[in-house]
């Protein structure tokens, strides 16, 4: 069987969101981020800004764990803290889309979401990290100094939610199955290779 998804996550300022956009439109098929956060913005109720200041700042949840461990029980997701239902409610929203045909899905723990499909493709960019500080300051019009300590916050914020909710390390290569370097191979290049990925049929490999 080959890939029909790609799950991508990425550091920050490595262009993990451009390589995304970048693939989807080559291979003609959704890019599914922010259309996550939609979905569960009208499943809770709550406004998308809520959902981004809430997603990511979670460090641990003691009260998720016991939830997880009561599934077989029927536990209670209403009980759970607010964070908890979004990202319970997320993974529902990526597993439902998948549904719906070949997509790329970018961050929201998709890798995890749709873990136990043989076709995903699982995905991390990266770059050196002096290079990233650079495109962050760029980008945001910050000093030097000011997007170190950006870069550094919210990649801690990225690890510490993907491990309080699937128990895993964020830059663990056992994580996924393809890691690209964007500094080094440039983001055209990363989007070329998922494109040729997917759209190979896996009898001509």
């Amino acid at each position: 069987m080959g890939y029909k998804y790609i799950a991508l996550e990425s550091e920050y300022g490595s262009g993990g969101g451009q390589i995304a956009r970048q693939t989807a439109e080559m291979c003609g098929i959704p890019l599914y981020g922010r259309r996550v956060l939609e979905i569960v913005s009208q499943r809770l109720h709550i406004p998308v800004e809520t959902i981004e200041e809430r997603e990511e700042t979670i460090t641990s949840s003691f009260l998720f764990s016991i939830y997880m461990l009561s599934q077989t029980s029927g536990g209670d997701s209403d009980a759970l803290p607010l964070e908890d239902r979004i990202f319970l409610e997320a993974q529902d929203a990526i597993r439902g889309l998948s549904v719906l045909g070949p997509a790329v899905f970018l961050g929201h723990c998709a890798v995890h979401a749709l873990e136990e499909r043989s076709d995903v493709l699982r995905v991390f960019i990266r770059a050196d990290r002096s290079l990233r500080e650079k495109n962050i300051a760029a980008r945001r019009g910050l000093s030097a100094r000011e997007a170190a300590q950006e870069l550094k916050r919210t990649d801690q914020k990225r690890a510490n939610y993907f491990r309080a909710y699937t128990r895993k390390g964020w830059t663990d290569p056992e994580n996924y199955d393809l890691i690209l370097d964007s500094g080094t191979l440039g983001a055209n290049t990363c989007a070329d290779m998922l494109f040729r990925v997917l759209s190979t049929d896996p009898k001509d490999v």
